[in-house]
């Protein structure tokens, strides 16, 4: 059982204050907490003074308000969350924050007892499909009429705030327009019902590497998550029982879950206890092989294994690609040790012309990894997971570049595949697999299970990436129809970057642990006028793993918001709270088209190549997709007298994404 005390409301109104007290000091105890604060006791007794007088309240109401059962500092799993009581009705679920000596309801306060609910209704499995009211009660001074109408948001009221006086009449008027039932939440089931957060790439590599499995740890949005796993191990038994060569196109939204399906498929815990050859999960990106494999280690070391060993199984969990192929093209003959690989971002594989530059040969990598895989006799798997509209870099040859190196391989492979990879979607910026239909010696099977349509990144806004794509696609009027809520995932502007600094922080200062950090794109070059410097040579020098994993006391880390990270840094990774410092590599013109734009020497020259056009939307793209809870955008506003930092350009960037939306942080304080 989760911290916390269970009482019903009659055992409350009869009960000893002190012998209830004395039950949560122990109850603290237990969960490894050594000194109980004085300040923490007095707000206990506080609460539990004035919920036994509502509890009285309660009953003397209705006699059947005895039986409700009452939650006091119960511990919202794995989130350091503690509201002061939950109390559980018929089919409503409270959420009740007191504010000792407070007089007025401030955002910081609502929110906070906002996120109790959400969390909740997101997260918790007794929960979901339940009415949750967060009320926040303040000392006195406040009595306002119950709002019992239509008002709520995917389950979840907006914060009702009352003082101590009107939180009886407050309820009780809610239950009388929300009971549904008439029958009691069984509170005991409600505490051990599943809690499954969503976890960053980092969490979930860890717990995957302690030998958990993704069913443990995605949320009840996430189902086609668990069922694409499935549908992988499926075809690596299949392929191993009939002995044939495979490759499964998993495609998503960004922040589906591709990478994470990906790294339970090589952790998989069947394949594991049948025996089977190992897997390997592999990697372009090489910022997020790096911090991933960092954070493994920091893990295996504290459950006291030595470095040298820990580095060793951590180095076998997840490699470079690119470095997997310089291996096999230096031992043309030999196969690999794994009969299975997952190859992260597949879109990103080099073509012919980046492999004759890097490696002397000129073949594209999406070719030499099938002819490396076909040395496994008699079978091999290939997972690729594929982001569209994610190529970033010149030489990133995309999804068609599979369809060209699979019709032009002697070997028959069975190809499984989703629907959007076959036929083009947004998810994969329009591109097919086969543009020009021709499949070679291919099998092609068709599974819809292997596309994850949900973002579990940004799970309050699981179609916030529909907001980017229409925003890139310069299409405001659909931006606004697809914004998300802002009460759940908040979306702000500012010309000021120290006023999105301060945004930054009070969002993340919300929840412990909450990770906040600047992101910009490579090419905004001239943002070093501001102090934020993206230049080549200080990004390949700048610890960026610390700035991914040390905390806010390390003055490395994304919490000081000294230095930002690229599309380099973070694609494939992700921040609670983002703030995106627009440059002027992507500039509105006069009537409304973007303009790109490269910084070489003194001046901005345009970019008139369509596919380095590209790049940059997707620089963007990926930017703009990073936060799991709410972005803050800053557009600086120019410099007079300087031309590489136009007052116009910047301010019709403003402008339009006010066109789309967006509003300034100062109108919405």
């Amino acid at each position: 059982m989760a911290s916390g005390v269970m009482i019903s409301l009659s055992d409350l109104v009869t009960g000893n204050e002190d012998h209830l007290i004395g039950r949560l000091s122990a109850e603290f105890a237990n969960q490894g907490f050594e000194t109980q604060r004085t300040s923490q006791t007095r707000a206990w007794a506080f609460a539990i003074a004035h919920l036994k007088t509502i509890a009285g309240q309660l009953i003397a109401h209705d006699a059947s308000f005895a039986e409700w059962r009452l939650l006091l500092e119960y511990e919202i799993p794995r989130r350091q969350k503690r509201p002061d009581g939950i109390l559980l009705d018929d089919n409503i679920v409270f959420v009740i924050e007191f504010k000792l000596g407070a007089s007025r309801a401030g955002a910081a306060e609502r929110w906070q007892t906002e996120e109790y609910a959400l969390d909740l209704r997101d997260f918790h499995g007794g929960s979901s499909d339940k009415t949750i009211i967060p009320l926040l009660c303040l000392e006195s001074g406040v009595n306002l009429t119950a709002s019992t109408g239509e008002g709520t948001k995917a389950g979840v009221w907006s914060v009702q705030v009352c003082d101590i006086a009107s939180l009886a009449d407050r309820i009780i008027a809610f239950h009388g327009a929300q009971n549904r039932f008439g029958r009691l939440i069984d509170a005991e089931r409600w505490i051990i019902a599943p809690y499954r957060p969503t976890l960053t790439i980092i969490e979930a590599a860890e717990r995957l590497f302690a030998q958990h499995d993704v069913r443990e740890i995605s949320h009840s949005y996430a189902d086609n998550l668990t069922q694409a796993t499935s549908v992988i191990i499926e075809h690596i038994r299949e392929a191993q029982q009939v002995g044939d060569h495979r490759i499964c196109f998993v495609t998503g939204v960004p922040g589906a879950g591709k990478t994470l399906t990906g790294l339970n498929a090589v952790h998989d815990p069947q394949l594991r206890s049948e025996g089977r050859p190992p897997a390997v999960f592999l990697s372009g990106n090489g910022p997020l092989v790096k911090i991933i494999r960092k954070a493994l280690v920091h893990s295996c070391r504290r459950q006291s294994i030595p470095r040298t060993e820990a580095e060793r199984q951590v180095t076998a969990f997840i490699q470079n690609v690119h470095s997997f192929v310089r291996h096999y093209l230096g031992d043309v003959t030999s196969p690999p040790t794994e009969n299975v690989i997952i190859f992260d971002e597949a879109q990103r594989a080099w073509d012919a012309r980046k492999m004759a530059k890097k490696h002397n040969h000129a073949i594209s990598e999406p070719e030499l990894v099938l002819e490396i895989m076909e040395r496994c006799k008699p079978w091999s798997v290939i997972v690729a997971l594929v982001g569209g509209g994610q190529e970033i870099h010149e030489g990133e040859g995309g999804l068609a570049q599979w369809g060209q190196a699979l019709a032009r391989r002697a070997a028959p492979w069975t190809v499984v595949v989703s629907h959007q990879a076959l036929h083009g979607g947004p998810s994969v910026a329009g591109q097919r697999l086969f543009r020009d239909e021709s499949i070679g010696n291919s099998v092609v099977r068709e599974d819809t299970r292997l596309h994850l349509r949900v973002s579990t990144r940004s799970w309050r806004a699981h179609k916030f990436n529909e907001w980017v794509n229409e925003v890139l696609a310069l299409h405001p009027t659909e931006a606004v129809g697809r914004l998300p809520s802002l009460r759940e995932y908040p979306i702000a502007m500012t010309r000021d970057l120290e006023l999105a600094r301060k945004w930054l922080r009070a969002h993340s200062r919300l929840e412990p642990n909450r990770r906040c950090g600047l992101v910009a794109s490579s090419g905004a070059i001239r943002l070093r006028a501001y102090g934020i410097e993206l230049s080549t040579g200080f990004r390949q020098n700048y610890p960026y793993d610390e700035w991914f994993l040390a905390g806010p006391e390390d003055v490395r880390s994304s919490f000081h918001l000294e230095v930002a990270a690229t599309e380099f840094e973070v694609q494939g990774l992700e921040l609670d709270w983002v703030g995106l410092c627009w440059g002027n590599d992507l500039a509105i013109g006069d009537t409304g088209e973007w303009i790109f734009q490269r910084f070489t020497g003194t001046k901005w020259r345009r970019v008139r190549d369509n596919q380095r056009q590209i790049y940059t939307l997707n620089k963007y793209r990926v930017l703009l997709t990073r936060a799991r809870q709410g972005i803050i955008i800053w557009v600086p506003r120019g410099i007079d007298n300087d031309i590489t930092l136009d007052r116009g350009t910047f301010d019709a960037v403003y402008e339009y994404l006010t066109a789309c939306g967006v509003q300034n942080v100062e109108d919405v304080l």
